[in-house]
């Protein structure tokens, strides 16, 4: 198989530090008089905490620095690119290609940001990026309406991540995505010229201010318009879902240039500009629900169903093949017919949606005709029932917490995801088993959302020695080979491009398409300081560069795979650290244990051990409720926390436990005695 590797010349692998670099000099100094000592992180143990993100790359921080206005921003963007620091934003830390995690500075939102106000009874909503996707939904309710875009992180996930990687998910597919549902945008440009789409004074603000960065767009969209067979290429890519490179469809869609840069910004991943402001244009949450589950014989038959359920009015066709169900099959509550279906069968869940019952009971017929004519294997059941509902949603939901937590400890989780035109999902599926197959990936599953050609692939992968690496990277050789020449397929399609598919921008796209991206940052951000290497990446083996490895600490916390869905719910995520940080750091301080030596980055780390990981964790085990994985950090703080006392301590404690009556008498008297 020829593979569709970049054609820029190799640079040999490099891992994550060993060590804890200086930050550049003054750098901390500089970023405390822009938002205040309070608002910037430094200690070794907060730099360690925040060099991982949900992908499995690593990078250290030189400082976490938490700004709260857009003059602060500014002042961050005037500093890095000044003194050539690289910068990153980081929100809630979901995202899965590396594109959270930096070595410069990188600026938190996820405090602050926070302003959320619902427009036209809800058929508008403007919020700021650090709002949380889940929150700006329940706000909505009243309304039945809620945001376009859908991520399955989306009670982790915020506003700015959720515009900044053009997230779909399982309902909203191409239309009311990211870039199709924002109603306008307010956003910081690297020169730190404040644009707001919303605003009709803005474009002449831009023009009279930054007269060649209008031009260069301008220029830049006349360029892309001289080629027909460019425009074509653009409209035919994006007709499924996208997310590889920078959303030059802008440059297609819309002539004026501040929307252009409003749309440029969608899915840019913080490389061109801070979002400091979002309107959205909301849509219909239907109250009335209908849910199935359809086994079919086999992937060719689920696909092949996808057309006439589409037609019949479907919101949503969740495609499972067979090593996916059988990841959940002895989950409690999962349907117990999932277990005897023959080794090649496949599911589809099926959703219909509707505003009142009466359209639910017409699509519901429809349904039930094309039910009619497919090969299933069992019964179709369509249930209104919220907790059957739910059942049916474990299956789908629980295939990334099973794999997770059967993988072997010290591997890393890979969720990846490509889409494919609908009309060659079914043989795309087939050669993506081929080759998990011939790679030896014998966990990996098959799901996603077949509405829109969406497949997503869930493996165990370890990067802790040259040889796994390396079978790694001839893997992605192999996969960007199938997506891209197979089936001209996108190679992300909703996670983001990331550190992990910029190397194979062009190969997806081809040279002339991957210019116009190149020329895109290059106008924006001249200096390349904002998030260098994510999207548009010159080292082709840079998907393998900072890799994160996970050395074995505490059984269930190596289950971890370091999503951050624990985070929202943790009581001290803003006086200490949270779940996923809390164990990020135990795994540097194993790592930095088993490399052997006392460093100073490992002394300092135990120095803040006790405070920032035990001692101010609320043990409540509340981060259980939202871990895909079921990780209760809580019992593992309590159990770590009784270990720093001895044997004599921990009998007193106990005796007073089974004696507590005593005790609170004995309490009591010596008040009354003070």
């Amino acid at each position: 198989m020829a593979r569709l590797v970049p054609s820029r010349a190799p640079s040999g692998f490099r891992e994550g530090p060993d060590s804890l670099p200086n930050p550049e000099p003054g750098l901390i100094g500089a970023l405390e008089r822009i938002v205040g000592p309070d608002r910037v992180l430094s200690r070794p143990i907060h730099r360690i905490a925040y060099a991982a993100d949900a992908s499995f790359y690593r990078l250290i921080p030189q400082a976490v620095v938490r700004p709260r206005t857009v003059p602060e921003v500014q002042e961050l963007f005037a500093l890095a690119r000044g003194r050539g620091v690289p910068l990153a934003f980081r929100a809630s830390g979901t995202s899965l290609s590396g594109q959270a995690v930096t070595d410069g500075i990188l600026v938190d939102v996820s405090k602050a940001w926070k302003r959320l106000e619902i427009l036209e009874e809800g058929r508008r909503v403007r919020v700021e990026p650090g709002v949380i996707g889940g929150v700006v939904n329940q706000r909505l309710a009243p309304w039945r309406r809620k945001l376009g875009p859908d991520p399955a992180s989306i009670h982790t996930c915020t506003v700015g991540g959720i515009l900044a990687n053009n997230s779909s998910g399982m309902c909203c597919g191409v239309a009311h995505n990211s870039y199709h549902t924002v109603d306008s945008l307010a956003f910081v440009l690297p020169n730190g010229f404040v644009a707001d789409s919303g605003d009709p004074a803005s474009r002449f603000r831009l023009e009279r201010e930054a007269p060649d960065l209008v031009g260069g767009i301008l220029d830049l969209r006349r360029r892309v318009l001289a080629s027909a067979a460019l425009v074509e290429r653009i409209r035919r890519k994006y007709r499924i879902k996208n997310t590889t490179g920078y959303s030059i469809n802008a440059l297609v869609d819309f002539d004026d240039p501040v929307e252009i840069l409003a749309h440029l910004m969608i899915g840019s991943e913080g490389t061109l500009g801070f979002i400091a402001e979002a309107v959205f244009r909301t849509v219909p949450d239907d109250p009335e629900r209908s849910t199935g589950l359809l086994f079919l014989p086999g992937v060719p038959e689920a696909c092949a169903a996808i057309a006439p359920l589409r037609e019949s009015g479907a919101a949503t066709l969740e495609l499972m093949d067979r090593q996916a169900l059988r990841s959940v099959e002895d989950v409690p509550g999962v349907p117990a017919g999932v277990r005897a279906l023959p080794p090649a069968a496949a599911a589809l869940l099926v959703e219909y949606q509707a505003a009142d019952a009466g359209a639910l009971r017409a699509k519901e017929e429809q349904a039930l005709r094309v039910f009619a004519d497919l090969p299933l294997l069992a019964p179709p059941l369509l249930t209104h029932e919220p907790g059957e509902q739910e059942v049916l949603w474990k299956v789908r939901r629980g295939i990334i917490a099973s794999v997770g937590a059967r993988r072997e400890p010290g591997t890393s989780v890979l969720i990846e995801d490509v889409a494919f035109p609908v009309e060659v999902l079914a043989p795309a599926v087939a050669d993506l088993q081929r080759l998990f197959a011939a790679y030896g990936y014998g966990d990996a599953v098959v799901f996603g959302h077949a509405k829109d050609g969406n497949l997503h692939f869930v493996l165990s992968q370890s990067f802790n020695d040259d040889r796994s690496v390396a079978r790694y990277e001839a893997f992605m050789a192999d996969l960007a080979d199938l997506v891209v020449q197979r089936y001209d397929g996108s190679l992300k399609a909703e996670h983001g491009t990331g550190r992990n598919m910029a190397p194979f921008v062009e190969a997806e796209w081809g040279s002339e398409a991957y210019e116009v991206m190149r020329r895109v940052k290059a106008l924006l951000d001249p200096d390349g300081f904002l998030a260098p290497g994510v999207v548009v990446n010159d080292d082709p083996r840079a998907h393998v560069t900072h890799l994160k490895r996970l050395p074995r600490i505490e059984p269930e916390a190596d289950r971890c795979i370091e999503c951050g869905w624990c985070e929202p719910r943790c009581p001290s995520r803003s006086l200490t650290l949270t779940p996923r940080q809390r164990i990020v750091v135990q795994r540097e301080i194993a790592r930095l244990r088993q490399e052997g030596g006392a460093t100073a980055l490992l002394r300092s780390l135990e120095a803040d051990y006790d405070y920032q990981v035990l001692d101010t964790c609320a043990a409540d085990g509340m981060c259980a409720l939202s871990c895909p994985v079921s990780i209760d950090a809580g019992a593992l703080v309590k159990r770590m926390r009784a270990s720093r006392h001895g044997r004599t301590a921990r009998w007193l404690a106990r005796q007073a436990a089974e004696r507590f009556g005593a005790v609170e008498r004995l309490a009591r008297g010596l008040l009354v005695l003070g």
